[in-house]
């Protein structure tokens, strides 16, 4: 036979498409033409197929080789597509049955010595193969925790192209042992009992986390901003199963499950240095579209310390994502949309030196130097944020205290109970969360009572609020609601939640 056929997967954003790999041996000039739209990376696939093959006692067919990608259209990137290729070739030149592939799709990056490495992307790439109807799928053995979260699938998993080659001829899987996957409920969250005082800044937080509200912390450097916001995953609540697997197939793509369990059912939390660039924030690239931080914190906390640090209009790209909760990348070779659901986290310091309180207290900032910082942070910025904290710094008192803060684990206790409330409420509506509701179902449904709207009514009229101000503020105070065990927000919710809102 001098035609192999074998099944890969090609990746725009989170989204895959089967492509079918056939390989032709036939007689003429040697040669190696690779044909659909490949990138740089998958072109250079014919010395590592070529040296892996060799290096694993295969013969180079010295005859005209043909290898061919389609559907041809789709632009194709990567050296995802080594394995399958090699034994596409392999299956032309008659040294393997073709048998055993049909119905597989085969990852994998081939080193020159013939290990298979890992790539990116495993878990949306089965998970499209499966939608194609493909019940089986060869990985790289270092990509097998991930693979098995496809529980409808029969993983095989390899850890060079010879294991590869027994199997094929004789039937012998070399690894039998099926692997325990253990769902990592706490991963290496941070506790708030490390937080001395700061009661007003750890509320804040747990109403972050309990509604999904956007929050700013101001203050002076040593005061805390940073403890308190690594710390808000630590109570938030687990990911269920669903979440947990989305979020993989995010940190798959972009190559971040070093640092994070395939499995992991803690919300990731994700800190951009404040010089990162707008595409390393919302995502990008070019023939490869990456997704960005705001991408890798979906369904976890985006946190950006030194906010006005960040260059022009970094801040600015976010307020479309605040909104949608998607964020889509056009490039030349199409568009991608990542999920974006975020609970974002700003930082900031109060003046340029960092030391104004109001009274003085070393700064040396201008009034007009203050302004300038902090209106670095936009308007139509703020006024996306639900939450603006001042954080004081720590007096003597809390800090010789032998006494710990509240634990993570007593916070996120309220926080599932007050969750637990808010979805019996929106059991019949499409989300979940108070920072969800959408605003025609704040006028309706779900808005205050009378003596609440008045009060609000009344600060729209004086314009210290916006419109989008008023429902923010209307979201927040369902969430003090239920952390309250009250049926309705009443009047001393609004008015908490409006205080919270204006913060400093």
């Amino acid at each position: 036979m001098t035609l192999g056929r074998t099944k890969g997967v090609s990746l725009q954003g989170l989204l895959g498409s089967v492509i079918d790999i056939e390989c032709d041996i036939a007689d003429g000039i040697p040669m190696y033409s690779l044909l659909g739209l490949p990138d740089t990376s998958l072109q250079e696939s014919r010395d590592r197929v070529r040296a892996a093959l060799t290096n694993t006692g295969q013969k180079w067919p010295n005859k005209k080789v043909t290898v061919s990608l389609s559907p041809a259209w789709l632009p194709k990137s990567g050296p995802g597509f080594d394995l399958a290729i090699a034994l596409a070739l392999l299956v032309a030149d008659g040294v393997i049955p073709q048998g055993p592939l049909d119905g597989a799709v085969i990852l994998g990056e081939l080193a020159l010595d013939g290990g298979i490495r890992s790539v990116r992307g495993v878990l949306p790439s089965l998970i499209a193969a499966y939608k194609d109807g493909i019940t089986r799928a060869i990985v790289p053995r270092a990509n097998q925790s991930e693979a098995e979260l496809m529980e409808q699938m029969e993983i095989l998993s390899f850890e060079d192209i010879s294991e590869i080659y027994r199997w094929l001829l004789t039937g012998e899987y070399p690894f039998n042992e099926a692997l325990d996957i253990e769902i990592d409920h706490h991963g290496e969250a941070l506790d708030f009992s490390d937080v001395a005082g700061q009661g007003k800044a750890r509320f804040a937080a747990e109403v972050a986390a309990t509604g999904g509200h956007h929050l700013l912390l101001i203050g002076p450097p040593g005061a805390g901003k940073t403890m308190i916001a690594s710390r808000i995953p630590s109570i938030l609540p687990p990911l269920t199963v669903e979440e947990a697997l989305e979020v993989t197939a995010i940190h798959s793509i972009a190559g971040g499950l070093t640092q994070r369990s395939a499995m992991s059912r803690v919300a990731p939390i994700i800190s951009p240095h404040h010089s990162a660039s707008r595409a390393s924030i919302v995502g990008g690239g070019g023939r490869n579209i990456q997704p960005g931080a705001i991408s890798l914190g979906h369904r976890g906390v985006l946190f950006i310390d030194e906010a006005p640090e960040c260059a022009t209009g970094i801040l600015d790209s976010l307020r479309q994502p605040l909104e949608s909760g998607t964020i889509t990348i056009t490039r030349q070779v199409g568009s991608v949309t990542f999920p974006a659901q975020f609970l974002l986290v700003l930082a900031a310091n109060p003046c340029p030196c960092g030391k104004f309180s109001g009274r003085g207290h070393g700064c040396e900032c201008s009034s007009l130097q203050v302004r300038r910082y902090l209106g670095k942070l936009s308007g139509p910025l703020m006024d996306r944020i639900d939450l603006r904290v001042t954080v004081d710094p720590v007096g003597r008192v809390e800090l010789s205290s032998q006494e710990l803060g509240e634990p993570s684990h007593v916070m996120r206790e309220r926080v599932i109970e007050a969750r637990g409330r808010a979805s019996k409420r929106f059991k019949d509506e499409p989300w979940k969360l108070n920072a969800e509701i959408p605003s025609r179902a704040l006028r309706t449904t779900y808005s205050p009572d009378r003596a609440a709207m008045n009060f609000l009514h009344d600060e729209l009229d004086q314009e210290r609020i916006t419109a989008r101000g008023l429902h923010k503020v209307i979201r927040v105070a369902w969430t003090l609601a239920d952390l309250g065990g009250r049926e309705r927000p009443n009047v001393d919710d609004v008015k908490s939640a409006y205080q919270l809102r204006d913060g400093f």
